[in-house]
């Protein structure tokens, strides 16, 4: 049997509430601290330590339990750090990973990955494993302080009865925002009962389809000069007239995420903007309802545009030379090419290794899920997930979160939206 099937096995048998690895240690064993994000991980986490464990015996991999989400482990690091209890490794979402470094490192408590590079052929081997775009998920300031695990960019989740019913190809959609809301507006005229479109930014529980609007027109979400909201302008204003026209035009319903992808499965949304880590669930409520296709994000500017990338940057913080060294060997495990074609089986992330595309990873699964492997056709246009200085990115999304409601119902103007968003952020930010 395989690697990727053993461990894929394995995974399947896996209790997501496991929350550690009974294996014993002896004198001479080094143990990792680790902690990562999410219970749900524990489906890919726990069976690739096992396997790292067993390549090499003489590192033992000891789980504490995982936080309920990135906020949540980021707080528990900062907290544990005072005391000198920070875990060896850790599981850092991007758009937290700058506020974790600047906070660390001025107490000597997170370790550049610059040397360890360097001694393992420096940029040959960073080329050889990641596209500088996924690199860049785990640079701060310019130095690499992490490697890229999980990578997640929103992608498009199609009904292509309906788009066909509606005059369009689901093989070759609009690949700006104009164009798609133009055709939910087809899809929504067929049937009122349908709605063209859903982009659920309203319900999210995060920034990211936010920071999507932004980065898909080559804005940018902070002026590094001034500290400042950078969408104060028309990329801004473009994106909450666009969050207005996804329910006027394209006959979106504002909805919570859930809701909406329960809506999507039914047969009753044209198109909807979710995570690639959705795909088997919303296959599974599609069922055989209808043909379900992917599609990768709209850029209205194709040279510029990017979009965000969601997940985590594994980062060492022991400060004990022996634990670093194992550390680095289990980091280059979990961002290798045989524990991310693992990871992107179980979870339907695109891979952050470059090298897991290839024929003796990925491409057969891709072939064979060909909605999976859309995620994977926009890496190069990956960008870091922000966040906002100050330490208060939480508070800043909920916010926003909050105005762009009010706009998608018509409460207040797009143009009136940006200022209060613009407003309040900055307020925030200080």
């Amino acid at each position: 049997m395989s690697l990727s099937h053993r461990l894929a096995a394995g995974a399947l048998a896996l209790s997501l509430a496991a929350p550690g690895l009974a294996v014993p240690a002896s004198a001479e064993d080094i143990t990792l601290n680790v902690l990562y994000n999410l219970p749900g991980f524990t489906r890919f986490h726990q069976p690739l330590a096992e396997e790292f464990q067993k390549r090499n015996p003489d590192i033992k991999i000891s789980f504490l339990a995982p936080a309920p989400g990135y906020n949540d482990g980021h707080q528990q690091v900062l907290r544990a750090a005072v005391t000198g209890q920070a875990p060896d490794v850790f599981f850092s979402g991007y758009n937290l990973l700058g506020e974790l470094v600047h906070t660390l490192k001025a107490r000597d408590q997170i370790l550049s990955l610059e040397p360890l590079i360097a001694a393992d052929g420096g940029e040959a081997f960073m080329d050889a494993n990641f596209a500088p775009q996924m690199a860049a998920l785990g640079k701060v300031d310019g130095v690499q302080y992490g490697l890229p695990v999980n990578a997640s960019s929103p992608i498009l989740y199609i009904n292509a009865d309906l788009v066909r019913k509606a005059g369009g190809d689901p093989d070759h959609m609009p690949t700006t925002f104009p164009e798609l809301i133009a055709l939910a507006r087809k899809i929504h005229e067929q049937d009122p009962k349908v709605a063209g479109m859903a982009y659920d930014i309203g319900g999210w529980p995060d920034d990211w389809l936010w920071q999507s609007l932004v980065f898909e027109q080559g804005g940018e979400l902070v002026d590094p000069k001034t500290n400042k909201v950078a969408f104060d302008n028309e990329i801004g204003l473009t994106a909450l007239k666009y969050t207005r026209q996804f329910v006027t035009e394209g006959g979106q319903q504002v909805l919570d995420w859930d809701q909406s992808r329960q809506q999507f499965g039914a047969g009753l949304t044209g198109f909807v903007f979710s995570t690639p880590a959705h795909v088997q669930t919303i296959e599974g409520l599609v069922g055989t309802r209808f043909e379900l296709k992917t599609a990768t994000f709209p850029l209205d500017n194709k040279e510029k545009g990017g979009v965000p990338t969601g997940g985590n940057a594994a980062v060492i913080l022991t400060q004990d030379k022996a634990k670093q060294a194992a550390a680095w060997k289990y980091l280059k495990w979990v961002t290798g090419p045989e524990a991310q074609n693992i990871i992107v089986r179980i979870t339907g992330y695109l891979p952050t290794n470059k090298r897991a595309t290839g024929p003796d990873y990925l491409a057969p699964y891709y072939a064979e899920h060909p909605n999976v492997a859309t995620a994977a056709r926009q890496a190069d246009k990956s960008r870091p997930w922000a966040g906002y200085p100050g330490g208060d990115s939480v508070r800043i999304w909920r916010t926003q979160r909050d105005i762009i409601g009010t706009v998608m119902r018509g409460e207040i103007t797009p143009e009136e939206g940006l200022k209060q968003i613009v407003d309040k952020t900055n307020a925030l930010m200080k």
